[in-house]
């Protein structure tokens, strides 16, 4: 019998750490999916999808971005952004325009239509809030840890291999 034959008899126990349930990426991960589902509904309101929800919030936050500047934010490729920016401009929700400087960047600015959606917005964190049915102190407390394990695993990518 191999090694890797041996492994296959050991009993469950000794292998918990596999156990799905077991598994924080899972925990993670289904979270995310649960708490984006709990979003659709709210998000159908204001004609917007969640990604498209997450890059209002940063345009809210601070309009004329550049797209390099929203997906540093979002920590999402820049070229992943263009399709859901093109979806919110035909929406008439923000406008992409070219730098005079350089061509090459494209700064997003809200429209009067993109700036008024952020009023229909304003209850949706208290709906969330509701959702999840913890207190708003521990909710705090919950994305500060996420938050410093976010930090974590990106460090963690920029470190040579242990």
């Amino acid at each position: 019998m191999s090694v890797d034959d041996s492994s296959s008899i050991a009993p469950v126990a000794e292998r918990s750490h596999l156990l799905l349930a077991n598994q924080l990426c899972f925990s993670l991960h289904s979270s995310s999916l649960m708490m984006t589902k709990v979003y659709k509904p709210l998000l159908q309101a204001l004609h917007l999808t969640y990604p498209q929800y997450l890059a209002m919030l940063v345009l809210w936050e601070e309009d004329g971005l550049t797209v390099s500047d929203l997906s540093a934010r979002l920590l999402t490729d820049p070229g992943s952004m263009t399709p859901l920016l093109k979806r919110l401009e035909a929406e008439g929700l923000i406008m992409r325009t070219r730098s005079k400087d350089d061509e090459r960047v494209v700064r997003l600015l809200l429209t009067d239509a993109g700036k008024a959606l952020r009023e229909k917005a304003e209850n949706i964190p208290a709906c969330i809030l509701a959702a999840c049915g913890i207190a708003q102190q521990k909710l705090e407390a919950l994305q500060g840890e996420l938050l410093t394990l976010r930090s974590q695993l990106q460090a963690s990518l920029t470190q040579p291999d242990r």
